[in-house]
């Protein structure tokens, strides 16, 4: 049933494989801010396209290797329902004040975040859908395959899907994952060849299948038992989980039990069973024997190769112990709401359509659309912010109507996408000229904000993708605001109505925006940008890019003209 009291706001919902999947309502009006020409043309992966390396791949020769052909409908497997019969079916059942609701806990710590993924794992009895775009060989990586590995032991079934991309000289690892009975794992749009390369090598090698390749998987899900997930922005890695030594992302992610999971695990059946998730063995090889990858992986996720994480502390930035503590007590502290799901088509890009559903299914228009029905304020955390010339239209629509906008983004010396910074930039001095509330996260205001995030020496980048509407409806997503996450990758989200998780979510956000950040303002000349911000009680104002190099600043401006919008 959908919630009464934004009827504007939440599309009706539809039936998919029997549960409900969130998707646009008919007839919607097209406010769609960068929905543009970028349809016409995928953009290049953003780490490839740096350097003109388009210019340097015409002189190489791509790889001809085919993908295996695949009979999808042979291995098909769905969801196993949440049941009563397992620990954390009950849990979740005992848990529910009312049929039909949804409860959320949000996680912006990332020690938490980590150890309920963990937890789940240890305490799963039927199943482990798992699905990430980036699943790094390191010690967080490797940690939470070992825990996965072990569920596999006790019987559970484990199916892991992982966006090719990053999988570059990896295969040998999940080969060996894959090699454990009960696990089953699949590469979503997997690069026929250069299986051993970075990106750019595998890009180069597959220049006659730019338009399949360029299309990547951003989701991210953990489920268990089909009773207790994780959503949001998190990929597996040690710097999005206070693990990095050079750096960390600021970063947010929920767990969620209640009347949204049966949607979830058809979502992720979705991609699952879709003719782009290919098994693993049907296109990585190793030298090695069933029992040679075997003792790898021993020896790989052992204690001398990967290390547990450090002990929790007793209570998170929003003040929850860890999740253990209530699964051990048999019942959930949660906050409660109803809400949907929703994720694009597997094949999104593909001419302005995916397998016959309109781009205006994407999760990206049905944030903005929703978005566009806010009537006192917008508050949005994006790693990456784009606007573009119809999105400032629509932002000045916001406006007019009286609607505050504020925007949390990464500063010039925070971004790992300096590029992305670059078309960013083109629209800070009209956006604060309509009103628009900029805040840009300061690495090195980060690390005097210790008390949260514990950042010590490393740097701080911003990850969270998060939209609080009127302070009652939340969106946790997956998607940056940027053509990428528009028309390219495919994304997953939840919109959530409930004040209570409005609530915690603007506090997290403003955690980042009043403790670590700088706040930016049109100068009196009208014409720059200056920085402001409070350290130890005096205001600090500054007119450059704040922790960026001479070096960055002139980078930035040389490539900020050549860099195509349409390829950020």
């Amino acid at each position: 049933m959908r919630p009464s009291h934004h009827p504007a706001l939440l599309p009706d919902p539809i039936q998919y494989s029997g549960t409900v999947v969130f998707e646009p309502r008919q007839g919607w009006p097209h406010a769609y801010p960068i929905r543009h020409a970028l349809a016409r043309q995928a953009a290049l992966s953003r780490c490839v396209f740096m350097g003109l390396l388009l210019s340097l791949s015409a002189l190489l020769v791509g790889c001809a290797t085919s993908l295996p052909r695949i009979d999808h409908d042979a291995i098909a497997s769905t969801a196993i329902e949440a049941s009563t019969k397992t620990t954390l079916g009950r849990i979740a059942q005992n848990s529910l004040p009312e049929p039909g609701l949804s409860g959320f806990r949000l996680m912006p710590l990332g020690t938490f975040s980590l150890d309920t993924r963990v937890q789940l794992a240890r305490r799963a009895e039927e199943s482990l859908d798992v699905q990430y775009y980036h699943l790094e060989n390191d010690e967080t990586g490797r940690w939470l395959l070992r825990a996965m590995r072990d569920a596999a032991n006790r019987g559970v079934r484990v199916r892991l899907l992982i966006d090719d991309l990053y999988t570059g000289g990896q295969d040998e690892l999940f080969l060996a994952f894959a090699s454990h009975p009960n696990v089953e794992v699949r590469l979503f749009n997997p690069f026929c060849c250069a299986r051993d390369g970075g990106q750019a090598r595998r890009f180069l090698a597959s220049l006659g299948d730019l338009k399949r390749v360029n299309h990547r998987m951003h989701n991210k899900l953990f489920m268990a038992d089909g009773a207790m997930a994780v959503i949001g922005g998190r990929n597996v890695a040690n710097e999005y989980y206070l693990r990095g030594a050079a750096e960390n992302f600021i970063d947010l992610d929920a767990f969620v039990i209640g009347n949204v999971l049966p949607a979830i695990g058809a979502l992720f059946d979705r991609y699952w069973n879709s003719p782009a998730a290919y098994p693993l063995e049907s296109v990585a090889r190793s030298p090695l024997g069933k029992a040679e990858l075997l003792a790898y992986f021993e020896a790989l996720t052992g204690p001398d190769r990967t290390p547990a994480p450090a002990p929790l502390v007793s209570n998170d930035v929003l003040g929850y112990a860890p999740i253990a503590d209530d699964l051990e007590a048999g019942r959930l502290g949660l906050n409660w709401g109803s809400a949907y799901v929703f994720a694009d088509h597997p094949d999104k890009p593909f001419d302005g359509e995916a397998g016959g559903e309109l781009m205006e299914t994407s999760v990206t228009y049905n944030v903005l659309e929703a978005v566009s029905h806010a009537q006192k304020e917008v508050v949005a955390s994006s790693p990456y912010f784009v606007p573009g010339t119809k999105g400032m239209k629509f932002l000045k629509q916001l406006r007019d109507r009286g609607v505050k906008v504020t925007v949390l983004t990464n500063s010039l010396g925070s971004t790992d996408e300096p590029i992305v910074h670059t078309g960013y930039s083109r629209y800070r001095q009209q956006m604060l000229a309509e009103g628009i509330e900029l805040y840009e996260l300061s690495s090195s205001r980060v690390k005097d904000n210790k008390r949260p995030f514990l950042f010590g020496s490393s740097l701080g980048r911003l990850h969270a993708k998060l939209f609080v509407i009127d302070r009652k409806i939340s969106f946790i997503v997956s998607m940056n605001l940027d053509p990428r996450s528009a028309t390219v990758n495919t994304e997953f989200g939840a919109v959530i109505d409930s004040p209570e998780v409005a609530r915690e979510l603007i506090r997290v956000i403003d955690i980042d925006r009043l403790q670590s950040a700088y706040r930016l303002r049109l100068a009196k000349d009208g014409s720059s940008i200056e920085w402001l911000g409070v350290d130890n009680d005096k205001e600090v104002v500054l007119t450059t890019e704040p922790d960026s190099s001479l070096w960055l600043r002139f980078k930035a401006w040389l490539l900020s003209p050549l860099v195509p919008e349409e390829q950020l």
